[in-house]
């Protein structure tokens, strides 16, 4: 098979979908691997290390596009490649299609197969792929929230732990999945106070065993939001559903509750965001403000950190590229639970039910699209 890997284009996107040594491992397999001139630069990787590994450079993504089987990349596809996709061709990312219909309506009429990174899903419900980014997020989310309650960014001017004699800082996190524990992990270690909340008590319970006593866990419901929003100085949106819209739990109302100069973290923001103002930002103009609050909502965040980020989601990805690769996709699917879950769009026809719910599509199964291959 044919593998290609693209220069990101998205704004400030510093990522690369494939790292040397990936490289090698493919080409081990038999398989050709094709890198879109500069593409690993901004992560530290140069051309020369991935000629190295034995790839191939080429110059421009249209060459990708035009040769490869199966093209990587980190963030969606834009519409300014939307001309190259070609049919039957696997393109394997992070998608988060339920957040664009423009998107979603473009694969369907390209007729390429996309392969949704954050829904590739284990029996056990793991999603292997998003856990890496979801890590970096979390971590990264604390790291915002600090910097922008500084005054000289419109924050409220206090310090995230406070210090000796001085009240610390209230970070309430929506949401106790992977970003939420990171995130919790990160601001009880400067000794802010912190609530979870989270609608499984199961997951509390977990959470609870394993937090600092700085860190209280609770229901999340619109009267305990409403009661931790008026003292929360950072507010992390962190709340997960697979592959559909992000839940709105904080309305523009309930802003005016909130103190002035404190600071939202969208991190939900690729699926739609969890605030009603949420709007997507980027890092060269990471925040706007609505009603004295701070919005903080770039939808690529792992991108500020890109060689963390490109390592961490290349250890992830690599194994199931191989299997497609190695398997073709047809079998791949078959065999792999994980990679079915994936797959979201494959011949023009929508295959994961929460994108077809999203915008009230048509939805066709795995199992029937399996059945025409």
């Amino acid at each position: 098979m044919i593998i290609g890997v693209l220069k990101e284009i998205k704004e400030e996107e510093n990522r690369v979908s494939l790292i040397p040594v990936g490289v090698e491992e493919l080409i081990q397999h038999g398989h050709q691997v094709i890198i879109e001139a500069k593409a690993g630069i901004a992560s530290d990787f140069n051309d020369d290390q991935y000629v190295s590994a034995g790839a191939e450079i080429v110059p421009k993504a249209e060459d990708v596009y035009s040769r490869a089987d199966m093209v990587l990349k980190v963030k969606e596809t834009l519409p300014s490649e939307y001309a190259f996709l070609r049919e039957g061709q696997i393109i394997f990312s992070y998608f988060h299609f339920a957040a664009s219909e423009k998107l979603t309506r473009a694969i369907i009429q390209s007729k390429a197969i996309a392969i949704a990174y954050e829904t590739i899903e284990t029996p056990d419900c793991r999603l292997p792929l998003l856990t890496p980014m979801s890590e970096v997020a979390g971590r990264m989310s604390v790291q915002q929230g600090a910097k922008y309650l500084e005054r000289e960014h419109g924050g409220r001017g206090i310090l995230l732990g406070g210090v000796p004699g001085v009240e610390p800082a209230t970070v309430l996190i929506l949401g106790g999945g992977i970003v939420g524990k990171n995130a919790a992990k990160m601001a009880a270690g400067l000794d802010a106070i912190v609530y979870i909340l989270d609608t499984s008590l199961d997951r509390l319970r977990y959470l609870s065993d394993v937090m600092p006593s700085n860190v209280v866990m609770m229901m999340s419901n619109k009267y305990n939001i409403r009661s931790l929003l008026k003292n929360a100085d950072v507010v992390i949106c962190s709340v997960l559903i697979h592959g559909a819209k992000a839940p709105k739990l904080i309305t523009r109302d309930m802003l005016k509750i909130m103190k002035k100069g404190s600071v939202i973290v969208d991190v939900a923001i690729d699926q739609g965001g969890s605030t009603e103002t949420s709007r997507p930002t980027t890092h060269h103009n990471p925040i706007y403000e609505v009603e004295g609050v701070i919005h903080y909502c770039v939808s690529n965040m792992p991108g500020a950190m890109p060689v963390t980020s490109t390592i961490a989601l290349t250890n992830a990805t690599l194994p199931y590229i191989i299997e497609i690769a190695n398997k073709g996709l047809k079998q791949a699917i078959l065999d792999n639970t994980a990679i079915r879950n994936g797959v979201n769009i494959m011949h023009s026809k929508i295959t994961y039910k929460n994108v077809a719910e999203a915008f009230q599509m048509p939805y066709t199964s795995m199992e029937d699209v399996i059945k025409e291959l």
